[in-house]
């Protein structure tokens, strides 16, 4: 089975092609410990074939599922952005990351993971629900504990007594 993600670029002519992709469930659930458990999302791919590279302008735009981090409970949260990948042919190693070396043997690339990096990026560090939306029963928990007095506020109880000995050498 051909991969839609895998785009051969042997037979393209000089110049600019364009791809879109439909991005689902099934995509996250190829990626191994993905963080989005699911997504509807539209990736569009500007190629331009060069005699000697590819530029890939990448765009986006959807929504993935995730787990909100206040509630753990599962969100939408929507997303977008770009990203541009420079593909040039030869051997040698590079340490940017927008640029991928690919061997002159190479006939295609695999877009695959600059697309799965690309929308990850563009999640929020933390996701959270809008204030009313959270799991009611888990925000009266976590309120619960966090009004507890913690073990380290009472400090003078639980000082080891090694260290207690060494207050009174000044």
């Amino acid at each position: 089975m051909k991969n839609q993600f895998e785009i051969p670029f042997v037979g393209l002519k000089i110049g600019i092609h364009d791809f879109e992709f439909k991005i689902d469930k099934s995509f996250f659930e190829a990626m191994p410990y993905s963080i989005v458990h699911n997504g509807d999302l539209k990736v569009w791919l500007e190629l331009e074939k060069k005699e000697n590279m590819l530029i890939a302008d990448f765009e986006f735009f959807g929504t993935v599922k995730m787990d909100c981090a206040r509630c753990n409970e599962e969100m939408d949260v929507e997303v977008e952005g770009d990203l541009t990948i420079y593909y040039s042919f030869g051997n040698e190693e590079t340490e940017d990351e927008n640029l991928i070396v690919i061997p002159h043997e190479s006939y295609q690339i695999d877009v695959t993971q600059p697309i799965y990096e690309m929308i990850t990026m563009s999640i929020p560090l933390r996701p959270i629900h809008e204030e009313d939306e959270c799991d009611e029963e888990m925000v009266k928990l976590i309120e619960k504990f966090q009004n507890q007095p913690k073990e380290e506020d009472n400090k003078e109880d639980n000082i080891d007594p090694r260290w207690s000995a060494l207050k009174n050498l000044n």
